[in-house]
């Protein structure tokens, strides 16, 4: 049997993954004038958090093993709070400080804003 930290290593190396391939393709679409593959994981990841978490506690019956995989383990690495911090701190230096305020503020109310989307659907799921 895999021991619950090699299971845990490998959801996080999923979620490494996942947000290297989807924050590469943002960018190759959009630009590099601003991080917008990061604003699209961090996005995605606080809509799919709150969705899962929201299933997880009333319509899917999941193991308290489970949850971790997927929120610590994959969620913990698909989304890039480290990275946004990084590029933000590269828009102060480069850009000045309208991209680093618009990159922070879109990041932190937008990503509230996904999470309690994601718990709205998942309601709206759990109700069906």
């Amino acid at each position: 049997m895999i021991p619950k930290l090699a299971w845990l290593a490998l959801a996080g190396a999923l979620g490494t993954l996942t947000r290297y391939e989807v924050a590469g393709l943002v960018h190759r679409f959009a630009g590099p004038e601003f991080p917008w593959g990061t604003f699209a994981v961090n996005f995605t990841g606080a809509f799919l958090a709150g969705l899962l978490w929201t299933l997880f506690e009333g319509r899917w019956a999941v193991s308290g093993e489970t949850r971790t995989l997927i929120l610590v383990g994959y969620m913990g690495a698909f989304t890039t709070f480290s990275s946004m911090i990084l590029e933000s701190g590269e828009l102060l230096r480069s850009s000045g400080w309208a991209y680093a305020v618009a990159n922070l503020t879109m990041q932190n109310t937008l990503g509230f804003a996904a999470f309690f989307a994601g718990v709205a659907l998942a309601r709206v799921v759990a109700a069906v």
